[in-house]
């Protein structure tokens, strides 16, 4: 059973920093791609970035672009999402989850190609 587990999570005031990360078991991780989301109070979980299974390629929503930084590490089974410059409107629970396929990077940006999600880290940005 893959299993998902997220922390780094916690306030911050405008335009600081935060790491995220979420380690992975179950399986091997270095050959799935894995994502990261997230939900604020009464929107949808909304894609954020996800990377490849070897890290090469990355790809970010447009409001993250220049301030979230995904990484991972697969000697660690732990993937990141550095977050700077972070605005009142990052606040939301963040989810990283990953497929059951290995799906290209391009097709990454789609929740419904995610099958295995962690339980949420909440970041809230204090104006």
């Amino acid at each position: 059973q893959v299993q998902l587990v997220e922390s780094g999570g916690g306030l911050v005031q405008t335009g600081g920093s935060l790491r995220l990360s979420c380690v992975a078991s179950g399986r091997t991780f270095s050959m799935y791609a894995m994502g990261w989301f997230r939900q604020a109070p009464g929107n949808e979980r909304e894609f954020v970035a996800a990377i490849s299974w070897s890290g090469g390629s990355t790809v970010y929503t447009d409001s993250v672009k220049g301030r979230f930084t995904i990484s991972r590490d697969n000697a660690k089974n732990t993937v990141y999402l550095q977050m700077n410059s972070l605005k009142p409107e990052d606040t939301a629970v963040y989810y990283c989850a990953t497929p059951k396929k290995p799906y290209g990077i391009a097709s990454l940006g789609s929740r419904n190609k995610y099958d295995y999600w962690g339980q949420g880290t909440q970041v809230t940005v204090s104006s």
